[in-house]
């Protein structure tokens, strides 16, 4: 592959986004990452509850647990809410990244056997294959991680083109 071989993306939102945002990817309290947060911070408020009713019945030495429940309670609120800030700063950069692909003309992938290049309306950005650290093709979509990161869909391409993208790409990146 000596020649430049150009892939052109057709941006369809709906082809990105249900690659992004599926399996709760984009719910706040239940996403992958907020998931186990959310459950551990619910189990903890319900037990402080529980053990609160039951105050009463707790010795005056027995006191020290409610604070200690609270104190975890507090902690699990914590790094539910780190965590919930972490999946609405992605939600909303790849919202915009979205909104730039519905709006731009011309979305190209060009490569050659040594640079790999994405213009989308004129903004390229140029790696060298062995920028790539990482790739993963499945049957829809592909994915580099490097330098840069990319996502394509094969629905937003020719079967062609996908099946010649991801021949290129297990040629020229090393996992």
């Amino acid at each position: 592959m000596n020649e430049e071989k150009v892939i052109i993306v057709q941006p369809e939102r709906k082809h990105f986004e249900d690659i992004y945002f599926s399996g709760n990817q984009a719910s706040l309290l239940f996403s992958p990452t907020t998931k186990s947060k959310t459950i551990i911070t619910i189990f903890s408020a319900v037990v402080l509850f529980i053990v609160f009713l039951l105050r009463d019945s707790l010795s005056k030495e027995s006191v020290g647990i409610l604070y200690f429940l609270s104190f975890i309670f507090l902690l699990c609120t914590v790094f539910l809410s780190v965590s919930v800030n972490k999946v609405s700063r992605w939600k909303k950069q790849v919202n915009h990244y979205l909104s730039v692909l519905e709006k731009c003309k011309r979305y190209e992938l060009r490569f050659d056997q040594n640079f790999f290049t994405v213009n989308i309306d004129g903004e390229k950005e140029t790696s060298e294959w062995k920028d790539f650290e990482y790739f993963d093709t499945n049957a829809e979509f592909i994915t580099l991680e490097g330098k840069y990161n990319y996502m394509f869909p094969k629905k937003a391409m020719s079967e062609k083109d996908y099946n010649y993208l991801r021949k290129i790409i297990k040629e020229n990146i090393k996992q």
